[in-house]
């Protein structure tokens, strides 16, 4: 409860945040959030930890109809992807902008192990929304699902995201499924 009410406000404020305006958003005394947390240090970590956590996105992309048609599912993944990376950077970014550069020096950081796993988790979700329409695919689903991720991430590490050349969901989707070609197997004029 008390990292949920905290992340908009260090998303927003970073690290000038204080503990008092922290627990106000909470609705409870600044005296509880340190009967939880040691410090306010501590406690931005454990918002940089829920931030880069997969398991709101994962949730999301469980929740995506199955029944829609595949281009639609992906729609919905890359807007939920892009929403999940968008509050990560937007966190980190202010944390960062507001001169923490890193975490307590005893806190744990997620091990390039962890990483591995959360992008394995991330395409196996994407894969179960890419699975209903197996038989119709000439790549295996799991290609799919990492085709799909690898031009999503690229896209937005590229800093495309939110420009006016910045393909929406749906023109992601649409250019997997299909190409950039208006029919298969034509030639540019």
């Amino acid at each position: 409860m008390i990292v949920a009410a905290a992340l908009p406000l260090v998303a927003e404020h970073g690290a000038a945040v204080t503990t008092g305006r922290i627990a106000r958003a909470a609705g409870i005394g600044e005296a509880t959030i340190f009967r939880v947390f040691a410090d306010k240090d501590e406690l931005l970590d454990a918002c940089v930890a829920e931030a880069v956590s997969p398991d709101h996105v994962l949730r999301e992309l469980a929740s995506v109809d199955l029944e829609l048609p595949l281009a639609e599912r992906l729609a919905e993944a890359a807007d939920a992807m892009r929403a999940h990376l968008e509050r990560m950077g937007t966190v980190l970014g202010a944390l960062h902008a507001s001169g923490r550069r890193r975490g307590r020096p005893d806190a744990e950081r997620p091990a390039p192990a962890d990483r591995d796993a959360s992008t394995r988790s991330l395409r196996d979700a994407v894969s179960e929304l890419i699975e209903p329409d197996r038989d119709a695919l000439r790549l295996p689903v799991e290609k799919v699902a990492a085709l799909f991720l690898a031009t999503l991430f690229a896209q937005l590490r590229g800093g495309a995201l939110g420009g006016e050349d910045s393909p929406t969901p749906a023109e992601l989707a649409d250019v997997l499924l299909h190409g950039a070609l208006r029919q298969p197997g034509s030639r540019p004029a």
